[in-house]
């Protein structure tokens, strides 16, 4: 592509605390005519600079074509040069710092910083230079892979193929530019669950291997290109485990990777591959073989640790202590029953671990850590001594949601504290391990809290298998960076700013706002947690099918914006955006379709039946399809393997649901079942003149043949969408009300459908209270039996103390969700309605009665604390609402219910004694509780998955008319 007329696809600004501080307009040229600029780096500096200096060389010649010398040595002369070296180990970089002309303020002597500045006859014979200089050698490294993003080679080049725009002349703006000490010392990775990444790796890497150097060079250099500097290597077994090919630690430590390893891998190590074989070799002298209990043989296992310390003593390497059961089951001690015991046997194996690591590495032998994972969070708690320079890593519940985070007393910790967080997972209650659908907000709010409390030392994340996580672990790596740069109100701002370092300015917004709904939908429902009869398809308009409805509008977008990208983005389209929307609401729909033959086969429809079973297969069908040509086609075949839903040893997502296919009968008959009836028309239709809704009655075929049918309303303000017709299957008809004809007041109406010798009359039940009281109220408005507000939709927020209510975009399962902030808050326990800070909702009511209200708070916990809020009606008692704050790792429990559904709900009840205005108030009661939705059930209000729409609001919900769903063979 040539560069006239690429402007609009060039890459978005740079990331994170990177930042121009000065700029003139004439530039620092790299290459124009053909010939590019010489990259210098000495000689004595770090392999790890000296090695990313090529691949900057590389970038150069990715963005140009031209290549560029890497030199050694400075040359006798040259006009422009780019010169790398670390301070302390390049002596050009350190005279420039000496005579005052390489401003490193804010960058020498700190973690990870750099500077890139254009210096004027930087050395003899050279008459200006682009330098990038680094506080060590990482900072080096980072200030080398800002410039190649500066160029416009994004980190995710190779890993989701995304085009590099080529340009005849590259320039960069000749302003100090600096990166800044990052919020994070140890920002990382664990690469588990990694059976497709260990499928694809031995397919097109490594034929050889299941995981080994050539594979890890390339995701080390991504680590490095995303700002990371830590890695969890692959482990289990049908990985090679990260010691068995010696090239991987010396590389690891010649990219400047820190290599630690995961909860149940002490001291570096594997567990599953190192132990069976170290035990045979070290057998007892009855000839048996020694557990994997320190409690039994711990002679063997302190030199299996220590082995390993010797081995890897010379690498940067991060040393985890502590002690689980072989490959992530819980500690096995077969001598130490009670709490108490197993807690001094932990102590015992730290003061071994520790012992080992200042015998063979000494001082050098940091950082350790401490995983306080599982069970052995239990044993932390009950009095587990860690010492004071040892890293906590504190876990989250595997589903996004901390379990615990630093008291005061561990926030002044030496070795001070971090975490371990799942943007992937395998476990209870469900596995999510095919696409990336944590919300970026949900990461957001979590990271931020974590870092209020003082975790800064080390951030990990499960990344699984990488591909489909791209999304996902860049937010997270930018975060780590620079936990600042990012708002409450502003993350959709990164998926526009990430989008268009991929894509193009051009794209972002777009490609923002396609992510932000993709992730909203798996918020209410992720594609993996999908099973048969969650979602409602006859309640609400359709529950199911409007969730299918937004799918469908949502893969129109993605489509219509994929023709106009040009052909070479279209295989990294297709990687980080088509595809996980695609296969998710593929995921979803042969479900829906599913459901509906269900539900078809309990109405007693005919051919309709079959239809519904073959458009669940065809769904199916699909999604296989969609992954066969991700890894067959995209890219030329090359992540072949790498993306499957259905893995052999892993759990894998719901496969292709059963259905249920009827014998053909040569007959026709009429059925009718209107909304909200499974079967029927028993529960009326429901219509409101402030909410204006629109209601359905499914007409369908109970046989196979052909028949004709009516449909007739009893008044000429009942409108229908359809009044009859012939078919084989079903039809939908969709009834509204003509308001501006019906009386006020409340009316009785039906529509009477006809056909094959039968008739149905369908109940209406119409309230109009006039278009003057619609547009005098205030508040949200009582209709259908309930009340459903978004909790960001208050009519006033009350800060108190220091607290209050903030919005945070992109969270939950609408546009976004309020939080008590700060989270470092002290809990208020009385006097609610004068300490806390307070959320109010004007609401009209039309009824009287004691009513339930449900509040949907977004799951959040504290092991050693509460998770409350409280509510109260006007000026009545208050009553605290008390969420679960463990989480149990149990399936079918209030835990896993919560993290299943991505909410809790929690419900008290209001009286309200007369009809008219009242005001819901919400407290906040424990800080960083957020809330979703909130939901009055005034009668008859039936049970769904998802909460009603949102009931009429003047201001925030002015036109809640139900928008369509899904396509289908109804319509």
């Amino acid at each position: 592509m040539a560069a006239v007329g690429a402007a609009p696809l060039l890459p978005a600004a740079l990331p994170s605390t990177a930042r121009a501080v000065a700029s003139d307009r004439s530039g620092f040229t790299l290459v124009r005519d053909g010939a590019a600029v010489d990259v210098f780096v000495d000689a004595a500096d770090d392999a790890a600079v000296i090695r990313a200096a090529g691949d900057l060389q590389a970038d150069v010649e990715r963005v140009s074509g031209v290549r560029p010398e890497l030199r050694h040595t400075l040359p006798e002369r040259a006009t422009r040069l780019i010169l790398v070296g670390t301070i302390g180990a390049s002596p050009v970089v350190d005279r420039l710092v000496a005579e005052g002309r390489l401003d490193v303020s804010r960058v020498k002597g700190l973690w990870e910083a750099s500077v890139t500045q254009v210096v004027d006859r930087p050395a003899p014979g050279v008459d200006r230079a682009l330098v990038i200089a680094g506080s060590d050698r990482r900072g080096t490294v980072y200030g080398i892979y800002d410039t190649s993003e500066r160029l416009g080679v994004t980190p995710w080049y190779w890993w989701a193929d995304v085009p590099v725009v080529r340009r005849d002349t590259v320039t960069l703006p000749t302003g100090t530019f600096k990166r800044l000490e990052p919020s994070v010392r140890y920002r990382g990775v664990f690469i588990n669950d990694e059976q497709n990444l260990t499928t694809w790796s031995h397919r097109t890497q490594e034929p050889d291997k299941n995981i080994g150097p050539e594979t890890y060079k390339r995701i080390f250099e991504l680590l490095l290109r995303l700002k990371a500097n830590y890695l969890w290597p692959a482990m289990h077994p049908y990985s090679d485990f990260f010691n068995k090919h010696r090239e991987n630690p010396e590389l690891a430590d010649r990219y400047g990777i820190v290599v630690g390893s995961s909860h149940p891998e002490a001291l570096l190590r594997n567990g599953v591959h190192e132990w069976a074989p170290w035990a045979e070799e070290h057998r007892g002298a009855d000839g048996s073989l020694p557990l994997y209990d320190y409690t039994v043989d711990p002679g063997v296992i302190s030199d299996y640790w220590r082995a390993r310390a010797r081995q890897n003593a010379a690498y940067d390497s991060s040393w985890t202590l502590g002690m689980r059961g072989l490959h992530d089951s819980a500690l096995e001690t077969r001598h130490a029953t009670t709490v108490p015991e197993k807690v001094a046997v932990m102590n015992d194996i730290i003061a071994d671990q520790r012992r080992i690591l200042a015998e063979e590495i000494g001082t050098a032998a940091q950082p350790q850590i401490f995983i306080p994972y599982k069970e052995v969070l239990e044993l932390y708690n009950a009095g587990v001594q860690v010492p004071d320079d040892v890293t906590l890593i504190w876990p989250d519940d595997n589903h996004g949601n901390m379990r615990q985070l630093p008291t005061e007393a561990e926030r002044r910790r030496q070795g001070g504290n971090g975490i371990y967080y799942h943007l992937s997972y395998w476990g209870r209650p469900k596995s999510y391990l095919w696409l990336d659908t944590t919300q970026p907000a949900k990461v957001w709010q979590e990271l931020r809290r974590v870092y209020e409390h003082g975790a800064d030392r080390m951030w990990i994340f499960n990344v699984g298998d990488i591909k489909s996580i791209e999304t996902g672990l860049s937010f997270s790596m930018d975060m780590a960076w620079d936990v600042d740069r990012w708002g409450a109100d502003d993350v959709e701002d990164f998926l526009a700013e990430w989008a268009g370092r991929q894509f193009g300015r051009l794209h972002g917004r777009e490609i923002a706002a396609i992510r932000t709904e993709y992730y909203r939908l798996a918020a209410e429902l992720r594609p993996e947690f999908i099973a048969r009869g969650l979602l409602s398809a006859v309640h609400h308009g359709d529950e199911a099918g409007h969730r299918m409805g937004a799918y469908d509008r949502l893969l129109k977008r993605v489509r219509a914006l994929g023709t106009k990208l040009p052909e070479t983005y279209r295989d990294a389209f297709y990687e980080l955006v088509e595809y996980p929307v695609h296969g998710a609401y593929l995921m979803n729909l042969k479900y829906y379709w599913a459901d509906r033959n269900a539900l078809a086969v309990r109405q007693g429809r005919g051919a309709g039946t079959n239809r519904f079973a073959d458009l669940a297969e065809a769904a199916h069908a699909d999604e296989v399809a969609i992954t066969e040509r991700y890894n067959t086609e995209v890219a030329g075949g090359k992540w072949d393997g790498i993306v499957n839903p259905y893995p052999s040893q892993i759990p894998k997502a719901p496969g292709r649901p059963s259905v249920t296919r009827v014998a053909r009968q040569d007959t026709s008959g009429l059925g009718v079942a209107s909304e909200g009836n499974e079967t029927g028309v028993d529960r009326a239709l429901s219509f409101s003149s402030y909410t204006r809704d629109r209601r359905f009655v499914d007409v369908f075929n109970t046989g196979f043949l052909a028949m004709d049918w009516t449909a007739e309303s009893s008044h000429p303000w009942v409108r229908l969408s359809e009044a009859g017709g012939s078919f084989t299957e079903q039809t939908r008809v969709w009834v509204e009300i003509d308001w501006a004809r019906v009386p006020e007041g409340t009316h009785d109406a039906t529509v009477a459908v006809a056909g094959a010798g039968q008739r149905v009359e369908v109940p209406l039940r119409v309230r109009n209270d006039g278009e003057r009281a619609r547009r005098r109220v205030r508040g949200f408005v009582e209709a259908h039996g309930y009340v459903s507000m978004d909790a960001v939709h208050a009519d006033r927020r009350v800060a108190r103390n220091g607290c209050r209510w903030r919005t945070v975009r992109g969270l939950g399962r609408r546009s976004g969700a309020v939080e008590a902030v700060p989270s470092t808050a002290v809990p208020v326990t009385t006097d609610f309605t004068t300490e806390a800070a307070e959320l109010r909702y004007l609401v009209r009511f039309a009824t009287t009665g004691t009513f339930p209200v449900t509040v949907f708070r977004l799951p959040s916990l504290d092991e050693r604390g509460h998770r409350r809020l409280a509510l109260a009606l006007d000026d009545q008692q208050v009553t605290v609402l008390s969420g679960q704050a463990i989480a149990t790792g149990n399936r079918g429990d209030a835990w896993a219910r919560n993290v299943e559904d991505g909410v809790e709900k929690l419900t008290a009840t209001v009286t309200v004694t007369e009809p008219g205005d009242h005001v819901l108030r919400l407290f906040m009661a424990d800080p960083a509780i957020a809330v979703d939705q909130i939901v009055i059930d005034t009668g008859g209000l039936p049970t769904t998955y998802l909460a009603p729409p949102e009931s009429y609001h003047p201001v925030f919900s002015p036109d809640p008319v139900s928008v369509e769903g899904l396509d289908s063979p109804d319509r």
